[in-house]
């Protein structure tokens, strides 16, 4: 009877020892991977393609939040103890404001990459209210979203290909190769938008939140927001917002999948329009910003009609 019972303590404890390495595993990267930590998922991208199977990515901000309002969880805490890298966009993204400090402090031994570095920000713009017309722009700080030009992105690609190198020196033929090929299809995306984008007469869309700022500086483009600083537009606002819609025939009134829709359809339904998506944080950044391209040309040619 004795003999049964340690058999049978013994592959309880087997059991347990074995379900703990499982749990300690998870999170952690892969045998041989260097574990990085981003802030939104467009960078992961950014870090696989240039890292390839030679990293695993921890991504933050998870799909379908916002980084101006997500909170890290403990268990990414937890997974962040792990990383080897921190690529932060750099830009005054209100998670990284919020929280660098604290992820910092839970990894101090992890490479902090600004991707930001030698992109120059732009300030962000809201049209500023004069009498009853909407006219000229005031400036309200700088726009964070540099991630949505193809030009800012191949800065970044090449401060995380350079901060992979800085960690696993032995590797950086590699991921300078894969730079290589990454800033080659870059420079093909930019190529196509540019002709794309050449001939459009009306350059006017409207969105609700401003993250396509980069993106219309790069290709000329004019983005008028409905948000004010960040929050839901009052009535007097929104009224000549309409207005200025009707005067230059806009169609098209754009919302990303993070934000509320009710005021972009309430303006579709005033100026005989409709509500269209576009997303400024997928991963998938070369199919995206073709995606975005072709819903804000299909617009401006509406309104060229």
């Amino acid at each position: 009877m004795m003999k049964k019972y340690i058999s049978i303590i013994v592959v309880i404890l087997t059991g347990l020892a074995t379900l703990n390495l499982v749990s300690c595993s998870q999170g952690s990267a892969g045998e041989g991977r260097l574990m990085v930590a981003v802030t939104i998922l467009p960078q992961a991208g950014f870090v696989e393609a240039v890292g390839g199977d030679k990293v695993d990515v921890v991504v933050m901000v998870p799909p379908g939040a916002s980084p101006h309002t997500y909170e890290v969880t403990p268990d990414q805490m937890a997974s962040l103890s792990k990383a080897r890298i921190y690529a932060e966009v750099g830009s005054p993204v209100e998670f990284e404001l919020a929280w660098m400090d604290k992820l910092i402090a839970v990894n101090k031994s992890m490479l902090v990459v600004d991707c930001s570095q030698g992109i120059p920000l732009l300030e962000m713009t809201a049209e500023e209210n004069e009498g009853e017309n909407i006219t000229e722009e005031q400036h309200t700080g700088l726009d964070p979203h540099i991630w949505l030009s193809v030009k800012n992105v191949r800065i970044m690609a090449s401060n995380i290909c350079a901060g992979l190198v800085q960690v696993d020196t032995e590797n950086k033929a590699y991921y300078e190769n894969n730079l290589a090929s990454y800033l080659d299809l870059l420079d093909k995306l930019d190529a196509d938008l540019t002709a794309d984008l050449a001939n459009i007469t009306n350059r006017n869309f409207i969105v609700v939140h401003p993250s396509f700022g980069y993106f219309a500086h790069d290709y000329n483009l004019n983005q008028m927001s409905l948000e004010q600083n960040g929050k839901e537009p009052d009535a007097d606002y929104t009224v000549r917002l309409i207005e200025k819609a009707k005067e230059l025939s806009i169609k098209v009134i754009f919302v990303s999948p993070q934000y509320g829709q009710k005021s972009a359809e309430l303006i579709a339904r005033e100026i005989g329009g409709e509500v269209a998506i576009i997303d400024p944080l997928a991963k998938d950044f070369i199919g995206n910003m073709h995606k975005i391209e072709s819903a804000v040309k299909q617009s401006l040619q509406q309104k060229d009609e």
